[in-house]
């Protein structure tokens, strides 16, 4: 059985009693896996590439970019390492999510073999154990298949592998510290507890995380849903609770709270909630390379990316977060902003004007021509070497225009003129279509029938 919790120890931590902790908070952002499962929403590569380019920007430790065992991902992948080959993505590591099973991790490397940093994903709770394999699994089975799915990817080259415990939350805890110590015991560097369905509350969190993670002594992953309304405070109180017990934690996020159903933690409000709440401020660490400043750049463009309005009132970037109205709140702002502000909008990247065309504007779309493409390049001060240049680049943002069917913003034409053959490739999608079966017969007769008819013309 596990130790039973100290109260009386988080109570004291909870006072500040004890100094700065050496461990750091990290950041995973899960936009690029996790925000693009949202239902009757998603992205188009060239626009998860933006967003990983905007989080290197940004310094966000790392990026869960997407899915190496699906076909349609393969050459976005590729050409998103190709990027971290030429030393244009940084700072935030790229990592694949794949199911915790050694078929699927061999798969992935040959469909990617640049992959370095993975996550294995593996339903630990009961409720999934039954609900999902039907009684074809055992506990021991899934600690099992784990296993060999790690050696797979240590034996594939991993440099980082991170073990998801799905569903951690309604997972009993003597199995999950029993998962977790074999899955460290086999090379696993770190374990991600997912609150799958948003089920755990602030103090349920820190107990159960500070448990895990005095028992293992494993660097912990956060990843909360939002589907009772707490997934920043969970993912904050999870993180607190890692760093009391002495590992480090990497909160998951996704930029503007993305995400299935009521979507994940929102990566700015778990960043503010650390930097400037009073329980944290001065307290603990975040990942030093992190730039705050770059958050309302990365906000806007996942919003407009997505086609999903920032709320007015989201904080720190929605239109409300620095806007004041009534005589007193207005009086104190004007006197003094931290009378009723408790951060600085410039921290953010806010404040800068913005031009907005209202006069003629000359837009980059799949029917554009040269002239009108000529101008729209040559406001960003691009110029090209020669038309065969000009006719090329072009061509590939006539590509990203069908590609991402929404007009090209300026980090968009910026990309494809300066990354043009990455471009290209991440813009490559080939279907899977290899006809066999009853398929095979039905479009067989079609196009016999097809030529029948041209026969009798």
């Amino acid at each position: 059985m596990i130790k039973s919790f100290r109260a009386d120890k988080m109570y004291k931590k909870r006072k500040g009693e004890y100094p700065m902790a050496d461990n750091k908070i990290y950041f995973v952002d899960v936009t690029n896996r996790d925000g693009v499962q949202t239902s009757r929403l998603g992205l188009a590569k060239l626009q998860k590439t933006m967003i990983n380019m905007l989080l290197n920007d940004m310094g966000i430790s790392q990026s869960e970019f997407g899915f190496p065992n699906t076909r349609h991902e393969i050459n976005y992948l590729n050409a998103n390492l190709e990027l971290v080959d030429r030393g244009v993505i940084t700072k935030t590591k790229l990592s694949g999510w794949m199911r915790g099973l050694a078929s699927d991790v061999y798969e992935a490397f040959q469909n990617v073999p640049r992959l370095q940093h993975v996550n294995l994903s593996v339903s630990t709770s009961e409720q999934m154990i039954q609900g999902k394999f039907r009684g074809k699994k055992s506990a021991d089975d899934i600690i099992k298949t784990m296993i060999e799915a790690v050696e797979a990817a240590l034996s594939c080259g991993a440099l980082t592998v991170g073990v998801n415990a799905e569903d951690a939350s309604r997972t009993s805890e003597d199995f999950l510290i029993k998962f977790a110590k074999a899955a460290k015991d086999h090379g696993a560097h770190r374990i991600r507890y997912c609150d799958t369905l948003g089920y755990d509350d602030p103090d349920t969190t820190y107990k159960r995380i500070f448990n895990l993670a005095s028992a293992v002594q494993i660097p912990i992953e956060l990843h909360y849903h939002n589907d009772l309304g707490m997934a920043t405070a969970n993912s904050v109180l999870g993180a607190k609770a890692a760093i009391d017990a002495g590992v480090d934690a990497y909160i998951n996020t996704a930029i503007n709270g993305m995400g299935e159903r009521a979507g994940n933690a929102d990566l700015v409000s778990c960043l503010l909630a650390i930097l400037k709440s009073s329980g944290f401020n001065g307290k603990y660490q975040i990942d030093p390379q992190i730039d705050l400043s770059k958050a309302w750049k990365l906000a806007k463009y996942t919003a407009y990316a997505f086609d999903v309005p920032i709320p007015k009132n989201q904080p720190a970037v929605g239109d409300n977060a620095f806007a004041h109205e009534s005589g007193i709140h207005a009086d104190g702002a004007l006197k003094d902003r931290r009378n009723y502000e408790l951060y600085d909008y410039e921290e953010l990247g806010r404040g800068e004007p913005e031009i907005v065309e209202t006069g003629r504007l000359i837009t980059v779309g799949e029917y554009g021509g040269i002239k009108g493409f000529r101008n729209v390049y040559e406001k960003l001060e691009i110029e090209f070497s020669d038309e065969d240049e000009a006719r090329n680049i072009l061509e590939l943002a006539r590509y990203a225009n069908v590609h991402t069917q929404k007009p090209l913003v300026s980090n968009e034409l910026r990309f494809i003129y300066n990354y043009p053959d990455i471009a290209a490739k991440l813009m490559t999608v080939t279907p899977y279509y290899v006809p066999s079966g009853a398929l095979k017969a039905r479009v067989d007769k079609a196009q016999e029938s097809a030529k029948k008819s041209e026969a009798q013309v």
